[in-house]
C-alpha cells in the first residue's frame, strides 16, 4: 500500500486530529466524527506516517483506536 502524507492528505489529518487527545474511538466514532469510510486503512497510512495508534478489541467485533502518547495509560 501507498500511504499517502499526513502533511497533504485532510482526510489523515482529520483522523490524526480526533486521535490526538489519547482518547479511545470506536471504528464508529472516528467514521463519524472524521468523516471517513475506511477505518482500518486510515490507521495503516497513520502508522506509515510515524504515528503510533494502539488498537484494542472490546468486543467480537468491535475494535477502539487511540494515538498513544508518553505516559497515557501507563
Amino acid at each position: 500500500m501507498r500511504a499517502a502524507r499526513l502533511e497533504n492528505s485532510p482526510r489523515l489529518q482529520r483522523v490524526a486530529q480526533l486521535l490526538s487527545d489519547g482518547r479511545w474511538y470506536s471504528t464508529l466514532d472516528i467514521i463519524v466524527g472524521a468523516g471517513v469510510c475506511a477505518v482500518n486503512s486510515c490507521v495503516a497510512e497513520l502508522r506509515e506516517n510515524g504515528l503510533a495508534i494502539e488498537c484494542r478489541r472490546v468486543g467480537k467485533d468491535r475494535f477502539e483506536y487511540r494515538l498513544a502518547h508518553e505516559g497515557v495509560g501507563h
